[in-house]
């Protein structure tokens, strides 16, 4: 008989203790602006411009969502596709793609892309989302001058996310 009263006062033991009560019924989150998205895919692009090279810039929210895109008219057709899975890749992993090649147990994951060119959007603590660049060559490995652009974008709009409310 006396299990039978041990257990809702268990129960009700768990539910009033201060480890629960703390914790938030909903958690907030950060993604980018429109606006923002697009000047992030427009610096992206136009920093590998300057170096002689047309690209496909894209940037996804935290879980991999298009928010914008841009394609040089020159770039080829298949660098929409490598972008969008460059930076789902790196929102997913929140971790820059030219790092993760050394993982070779997720080369055949679906979605996955494991060459440079994606990067996570962490300015000032929080996570935003992630830009993928593709079509530029490789200058020592592949996508490290695309990785190099995605950086350069972030750098770009860094100051405006780092003072945003």
């Amino acid at each position: 008989m006396t299990r039978y009263f041990i257990a809702p006062l268990l129960i009700l033991g768990l539910l009033a203790s201060p480890a629960l009560a703390e914790e938030p019924a909903y958690v907030t989150t950060r993604t980018l602006g429109m606006e923002t998205a697009q000047q992030l895919a427009l610096a992206s692009s136009l920093a590998c411009r300057k170096l002689g090279y047309q690209v496909t810039v894209t940037v996804v929210d935290r879980n991999g969502n298009l928010l914008a895109m841009v394609r040089d008219p020159l770039s080829g057709t298949h660098t929409i596709d490598i972008s969008r899975l460059k930076a789902m890749t790196a929102a997913t992993f929140q971790t820059a793609t030219i790092s993760m090649d050394d993982l070779p147990e997720l080369r055949d994951a679906p979605g996955v892309l494991l060459i440079g060119g994606g990067v996570p959007v962490q300015v000032g603590g929080h996570f935003y989302g992630a830009v993928g660049v593709s079509g530029a060559p490789k200058r020592k490995v592949i996508g490290d001058i695309d990785d190099e652009c995605a950086r350069t974008g972030i750098g770009a709009i860094s100051e405006t996310l780092e003072f945003a409310e």
